[in-house]
């Protein structure tokens, strides 16, 4: 029957196991030669030749040239086929959509990015920067083998409407997902942004090698997200991780959160309080520098408020004494107030600091909300900047994409 796996046990299903490994392999490392796939998989030379040529029949390998310059005779290289399948990450945030297209490697070969326009509906906007992304890559929708969309909030699975996310206008149809489902030529995933950051830390940055982690984001919004046994912990409507409602010392409850779109924790540590907390000790914010790519000359998926503390912070970080010492201080305070509940919680291994008003801290804030979390929480998990500091819900998108799509295309018994 078509489709269907090999018996376990049989030559076959050993072939496929084989093949995936050369493949991650290639992966990994980059080009090898016959013997070195050999080798690292404990495959004879013959087998080894076999299935090398199984895989560059099947459009999954290609030869690309030899090992020169060793001693002995020159062999020849293999490396993944990059154009073997491609796909698509979108990154969407209250300012613009970031579109990207990477190919097997996860090479990105298009990007494209497109400012938010009031009035214009959500599936335009989505199709029109995926459209944008695919062209700069010199693809066709066609070539595409997934989308993933990041958005914040989450779609909450029972009722398919975006949940966590008052302030993406546009974005809260019932029918919408019908509606990007009808329009996109390509299998679709949706997926909470701060939980893509975590997904790109995992895969590619300060988490690999960690199955329980906390990551705590900072930008337009405040949020987080939990790994638990290596998996993302979404919760029964998507809303795990939306810190930002929590009730905390040191600011009067909200009540009707949903309707408020905000909480305790953002209206205590929130990217807005930046300025005030510089302000109350004699800070200037100073005038911010433009950054290229929406047409008020903020950067899309960085508002103006972003920007600001990220400047502060920056040159709080580079001389971090007086009442710049003072600033990380408070900031500190705050933030660990909502992060000691997690971790109480919890009791994560590590704790990845990410999003732009927190990682712009850099190490003194990071030392210093260290401290504050030993003297709040029962346990002392680590604290570690981000590593993925470029785009890291975008990358995440398309890391997400790709290990799927990976799965499908390395699976030689289809």
């Amino acid at each position: 029957m078509p489709g269907t796996p090999p018996a376990p046990g049989t030559p076959s299903l050993l072939r496929v196991m084989n093949d995936r490994a050369a493949l991650d392999l290639l992966l990994e490392h980059g080009p090898l030669s016959r013997t070195t796939i050999g080798r690292l998989t404990g495959l004879s030379k013959p087998t080894a030749s076999q299935l090398l040529a199984r895989l560059e029949s099947a459009g999954l390998v290609v030869a690309t040239g030899t090992d020169q310059g060793r001693p002995g005779p020159s062999a020849q290289l293999y490396a993944l086929n990059a154009r073997a399948a491609h796909v698509g990450g979108l990154d969407v945030t209250p300012q613009g959509i970031t579109a990207a297209v990477a190919d097997v490697t996860g090479e990105v070969v298009g990007r494209f990015e497109l400012p938010s326009t009031a009035g214009t509906p959500a599936v335009d906007q989505v199709t029109e920067a995926l459209a944008g992304a695919v062209k700069a890559a010199g693809l066709h929708h066609g070539d595409l083998h997934r989308l993933v969309i990041a958005t914040p909030g989450a779609f909450d699975p029972q009722t398919g409407q975006l949940r966590y996310a008052g302030h993406l206008p546009g974005w809260h149809s019932p029918t919408l997902l019908d509606e990007l489902a009808a329009a996109l030529p390509v299998p679709v995933e949706y997926e909470n942004d701060v939980n893509l950051a975590a997904v790109a830390e995992q895969r590619l940055g300060a988490a690999r090698g960690h199955q329980d982690f906390v990551l705590l984001w900072n930008e337009d919004g405040l949020g987080a997200a939990l790994v638990l046994g290596g998996r993302l912990h979404r919760g029964w409507t998507g809303g795990a991780g939306e810190v930002g409602f929590l009730p905390v010392p040191g600011h009067p409850l909200v009540r009707q959160v949903a309707r408020a779109n905000t909480g305790g924790y953002q209206e205590l540590a929130g990217v807005q309080v930046l300025p005030r907390l510089a302000a109350e000790l004699g800070i200037e914010a100073g005038p911010e520098p433009a950054a290229p790519g929406a047409p008020d000359g903020t950067r899309v998926g960085h508002g103006p408020q972003v920007a600001a503390a990220v400047a502060l912070l920056e040159r709080a970080a580079a001389t971090p004494e007086g009442p710049y010492l003072r600033f990380l201080e408070s900031y500190a305070t705050v933030l660990a107030t909502g992060l000691a509940s997690l971790v109480a919680v919890l009791d994560p291994e590590i704790v990845v600091l990410s999003g732009a008003a927190i990682t712009a801290g850099g190490d003194p804030l990071r030392t210093l909300l260290e401290a504050e979390i030993g003297e709040l929480a029962p346990s002392r998990p680590r604290l570690v900047t981000g590593e993925v500091r470029e785009r890291p819900v975008l990358r995440g998108a398309l890391e997400s994409a790709l290990a799927a799509t990976r799965d499908e295309v390395f699976d030689t018994s289809r």
